[in-house]
């Protein structure tokens, strides 16, 4: 003990702090500031990215486009009549002596001629022979800043073109199914797809990944098979997503296909007669997000005091009405934040997918989770192969969609997890 009035040995006057503590602390503010300061330059080119990324895709989403047309419709006039003014039969005689015999026969499969109305079959020549056309387009930054010099270009170059400011992202891009024509084609089917993979996905997941996260934090003894599961998950969740592919391709395409393509319950749709189905797909999905919410969900669990366990059982209570009336409730909001990033990744995935047997090209809508399917990552991969620039613009507006209901699912999934930390934070 110091005596009244006598100041510790060492100590600077009036500080109370050693001279080596004293002496240092301008160094250590200096790395301080230069560890605030290379935070903050981080966070700042994570947004410029983060910017430049959607600048890209909006810059190809609108944006002028030349449109032509393969065949003049005034050639297509009958004794004077205009096209548009011509009946029926007039226009099926035209359908029918312009666009081949095999998609002829394929119209014919689906309902023959003569049983579509004028309106229908207007549309179809429309569509299959006048075939509007993209002759070429320009970014949203060019049709602003060079608005003049590309309608000189047009009018040099295309001079029977429509010059329009297009927006390929519309209310119809996302209700008509893929198209060969970029002006009509949508992605309702992959949308579709994408929706019912995910449903899967989440409802085979979730359950069994907070069950898992469960017993391994509040039932789990440490012992060696325990620590080698745990090894095993924790590891799991590094492992690429190809692999899953492959692994899905083995059990649930092939192993498993009288219950993944429906037969076991009785369909027979031609379509389905494989196990490269949406149900696969989702299966696939679910075992690699698996990891990820059984580890999110164990490091929620945790984080809950063990005080409100004690409290629990101190009042009578026993460990399975602990875990569900306190543990999980409180471990929730953790759980669903893990799930959010599960769902990102899922939503993205493309490489198992295609090892899967996820169609590049389909036109029907899924109906059922033994159908077949593509997905929008699918569908993006595919116009962005393709060397039309057009296809191009298709593939920015597709990804726009995909980020609005990744952000959609992702707000959902937030409004929950709040709801659950209010509920724990007031009881």
């Amino acid at each position: 003990m110091n005596r009244p009035g006598i100041e510790p040995q060492g100590a600077p006057h009036g500080t109370g702090l050693p001279p080596a503590f004293e002496a240092n602390l301008p160094a250590r503010h200096k790395r301080s500031r230069l560890g605030r300061a290379v935070f903050q330059w981080s966070t700042l080119v994570g947004i410029v990215y983060l910017a430049l990324l959607l600048y890209n895709i909006s810059d190809q989403s609108f944006g002028y486009a030349a449109i032509g047309q393969r065949v003049d419709p005034a050639s297509l006039a009958v004794d004077g009549v205009a096209l548009e003014d011509l009946d029926q039969p007039a226009l099926i005689e035209i359908l029918q002596a312009n666009i081949s015999s095999g998609l002829l026969r394929q119209l014919e499969r689906e309902r023959p001629l003569s049983e579509y109305s004028r309106a229908e079959v207007y549309a179809l020549v429309v569509d299959k022979v006048v075939r509007e056309e993209v002759l070429q387009t320009w970014t949203l930054t060019d049709s602003l800043l060079h608005a003049s010099e590309i309608r000189a270009q047009v009018a040099q170059e295309h001079p029977q073109a429509d010059l329009r400011f297009r927006a390929w992202l519309t209310t119809d891009f996302l209700s008509v199914p893929q198209s060969s024509n970029p002006l009509v084609a949508g992605v309702r089917t992959a949308v579709l797809g994408s929706l019912w993979t995910i449903a899967i996905t989440v409802l085979v997941a979730f359950p069994v990944g907070v069950g898992a996260a469960i017993y391994l934090e509040e039932y789990a003894t440490q012992n060696r098979l325990n620590r080698l599961i745990q090894t095993n998950i924790n590891n799991l969740a590094g492992v690429p997503s190809i692999i899953y592919g492959m692994l899905g391709l083995a059990i649930f395409v092939r192993a498993l296909e009288p219950l993944t393509s429906g037969a076991v319950f009785g369909f027979t749709d031609p379509t389905t007669a494989n196990g490269r189905t949406i149900f696969s797909a989702g299966l696939t999905l679910a075992l690699l997000v698996l990891p990820l919410i059984i580890i999110n969900g164990q490091e929620a669990i945790r984080a809950v005091p063990a005080s409100l366990r004690q409290a629990s059982y101190g009042v009578g209570a026993t460990k399975w009405q602990t875990v569900w009336h306190h543990v999980l409730p409180g471990a929730m909001p953790g759980i669903l934040t893990g799930t959010i990033l599960a769902i990102s990744r899922a939503i993205g995935e493309t490489a198992p997918l295609v090892v899967v047997g996820a169609a590049t090209y389909i036109t029907f809508d899924p109906d059922s989770p033994f159908s077949k399917f593509t997905t929008l990552p699918i569908q993006i991969y595919q116009w962005t192969s393709r060397p039309q620039a057009e296809f191009h613009n298709l593939a920015a507006a597709a990804i726009l969609a995909l980020l609005g209901i990744l952000l959609s699912l992702n707000a959902l999934a937030i409004l929950l997890r709040n709801r659950f930390r209010r509920a724990g934070g007031n009881s």
